[in-house]
């Protein structure tokens, strides 16, 4: 790990980084620093084991339980609970010379009262008041039914047995990734189970021919509407959905299905509450964050981690290696990066190489996402990391040892800014499809991006799914088959289509939020003081798919069917699909993968017949797949048995090139096979 006088292998190969060579090798070494600060030549992988130190940790010599808390700023610790009468003052916790302190409870006197299940917490003199808390590194928290108040759980359980489970998400090949929020995925109006998403859930992902569920909402937070992203306890699964164990048996099934299940983790931030999170902890504004408004996400209402701070960095590195050792869980999306990484939060125009390296970049939330790399992947090589940034912050997918920070991939998020944008402002026969091309292929050939059409982000109140976008109101209406309507046979092509062009352009691998892949035909909207606490709109209607009278199962069919041939092609493996054809005129654009020949008439009334296009080889060319098959509840104007055999035509280079005529019909994408 010494410093070497040769050029880093990220800007030996993008020149456009030469000029600020020196701060991309100042990034990396400040990495290197901090890797030998933290390990001190070791290993970070036994490094990050805050979580079997701190908490409840039974020590077999004493034959008894230790509770160890990170309070540096209190005067006083107690602990209190169900196991001595809730007394606050009785049991008082020891500080040492780091600031953690420390109680011990012999088996002999605490057996019968300090059971699993026990209920506790720590009462704490600080310099903001005595307050009644929850452990930073409490494993379980539940919530009173009456009171709404949370309070940490001794979960002392036996040992799960993860006997069989050997799962490699790296045989997976190309991630198809099936984005949920267990609470939300069932049809009543309620909140869902771990145990019910693991039945009725997993079945319905598998079915549909994705690889992997990609979970969100699962640390605990208090607010549920916050979608999750407003996290309070970083070490407990959320109680709302079940036990601890049985978000084990979510993932052990999930692997058994052949499926890989990714964490939404959230290091960006935390809760601002006292009463449920780990802000204000030893009772002062500096523990887990910088003090005062440096401390502070305006944007959000939420509080900060010091990422440059040693014991921060332990606690994160910790965190991410406990979800992976205890539950097994296969990678995470690391959300919120942008925010991470730049003391503006992303809140300005990244419109110059300096600012990627300037004053307002947070040098230190690099050096620990590379840390937190590091750590996955020496950990579980097989695991995947996921980067939310919309900033482009150059080496974010790179490897380390290359320079980059080393995520396996990054959200492509300008693909679904860019459905929207084209969706609200521009009539269909303006559709540019040269900028349709170069946001889908906007990316550089060594960062691997997740492409999508929308997410969660897009199916929230305030925003529009693309279903919605397209068909409004008409889908409460006329979305029975028997009905006739020219916004909904709009709508149902072009959303086909919109799928159809982002998985088969937009990166290598793909992601779909649950419901959205038949159109789900509704908004989420958690319950609130402003809808009366209803849960209507906070869950999935599957029934709707299962319907035969009504549409949205074509829409499935469709998803399904894409996926069958992305899958069976490996068109997401195959890198930059090549493009043969832009016809503006016509709205048309024509592409190819290996094998596959792709064309996507985006024309609203432009059909056609005996359209002459280039294709990628000699050959009979026979349709495989079409948005606007019968099945799929298209008008299938275009015969799929039909066989389109290749001529030569004279190039102005004097050489012959193979084409193909075909019926290009409007508002339609199709797919075919090249047989030689």
């Amino acid at each position: 790990m010494t410093k070497s006088n040769r050029r880093l292998p990220i800007v030996e190969r993008d020149t456009w980084l030469q000029p600020v060579e020196t701060l991309v090798e100042a990034r990396h070494d400040r990495y290197l620093q901090k890797l030998r600060e933290t390990t001190g030549g070791g290993s970070l992988v036994d490094y990050a084991n805050g979580y079997r130190y701190f908490g409840w940790q039974w020590d077999e010599t004493l034959d008894g339980w230790w509770l160890r808390e990170w309070l540096p700023g209190a005067h006083d610790v107690y602990v209190f609970g169900d196991f001595n009468n809730w007394q606050r003052t009785e049991i008082r916790m020891q500080k040492d010379a780091s600031g953690v302190w420390s109680a011990f409870f012999p088996a002999a006197m605490y057996r019968d009262r300090l059971t699993h299940g026990s209920l506790y917490k720590l009462h704490v003199h600080g310099d903001n008041g005595w307050l009644d808390r929850i452990p930073a590194y409490a494993t379980r928290v539940v919530q009173d039914d009456a009171t709404k108040n949370f309070t940490a759980q001794f979960w002392a359980p036996e040992p799960f047995d993860w006997q069989g489970d050997a799962f490699d998400a790296s045989k997976l090949g190309s991630l198809l990734i099936y984005e949920a929020h267990v609470g939300m995925a069932q049809e009543k109006e309620g909140v869902g189970s771990y145990a019910e998403f693991t039945k009725k859930v997993l079945p319905i992902i598998k079915r549909d021919g994705y690889n992997a569920v990609q979970l969100m909402a699962i640390a605990e937070h208090p607010y549920y509407g916050s979608f999750g992203y407003h996290v309070s306890s970083f070490f407990a699964p959320t109680s709302r959905c079940g036990t601890p164990e049985e978000l084990k048996e979510l993932i052990r099934r999930a692997h058994e299905l052949g499926l890989a299940v990714i964490m939404d983790l959230v290091h960006a931030h935390y809760v601002k509450n006292l009463n449920e999170g780990i802000n204000e902890l030893d009772g002062t504004d500096h523990l887990y964050s910088r003090a005062g408004e440096a401390g502070y996400q305006p944007y959000w209402d939420s509080k900060l981690f010091d990422y440059g701070k040693r014991e921060v960095q332990h606690f994160l590195l910790s965190n991410v290696k406990y979800w992976l050792d205890e539950f097994h869980f296969d990678g995470f999306r690391f959300d919120g990066v942008t925010s991470m990484i730049y003391h503006h939060h992303g809140y300005t125009e990244f419109d110059s190489r300096d600012k990627f390296f300037d004053a307002g970049v947070n040098e230190d939330a690099i050096t620990y996402l590379t840390l937190a790399n590091r750590l996955v992947h020496e950990f579980r090589p097989d695991a995947v990391t996921i980067a939310e940034d919309v900033s482009g912050m150059p080496g974010m997918c790179i490897p380390i040892d290359d320079g980059g920070i080393g995520f396996d991939y990054r959200l492509g998020m300008a693909i679904p800014d860019f459905w929207i944008k084209l969706l609200k402002d521009v009539p269909d026969e303006e559709w540019n499809i040269w900028e349709m091309w170069s946001v889908m292929t906007g990316r550089l050939p060594e960062v691997k991006t997740v492409a999508y059409a929308e997410s969660h982000d897009q199916a929230l109140v305030g925003d529009k799914t693309i279903a919605f976008r397209l068909m409004d109101k008409e889908m409460y209406f006329h979305m029975d088959r028997a009905s006739e309507s020219l916004i909904i046979d709009r709508g149902m092509a072009l959303h086909k289509m919109i799928r159809l062009m982002t998985i088969a352009t937009g990166g290598q691998a793909y992601l779909n939020f649950m419901g959205n892949e038949f159109g789900h035909p509704e908004w989420i909207d958690f319950p609130r003081e402003g809808n009366g606490w209803s849960y209507a709109h906070a869950r999935r209607q599957w029934s709707l798919a299962k319907n035969g009278f009504l549409r949205y199962s074509w829409l499935g069919d469709f998803d399904r069917a894409m996926l069958r041939v992305i899958k069976k092609y490996k068109v997401l493996a195959d890198g930059y699909p090549w493009n043969l054809l832009m016809d503006e005129q016509n709205k048309t654009i024509v592409f190819s993968h290996g094998k596959l020949l792709f064309v996507f008439n985006w024309h609203p009334t432009a059909s056609i017949p005996d359209y002459e296009l280039p294709v990628q080889g000699p050959g009979k060319y026979v349709p495989i797949l079409s948005t606007d098959e019968k099945r799929f509840g298209g008008q299938e104007r275009q015969a799929m048995d039909a066989e389109h055999f290749s001529f030569d035509v004279a190039g102005g280079d004097g050489k012959r090139y193979p084409r193909i005529r075909i019926y290009n019909t409007s508002r339609t994408a199709t797919v075919y096979l090249c047989k030689r």
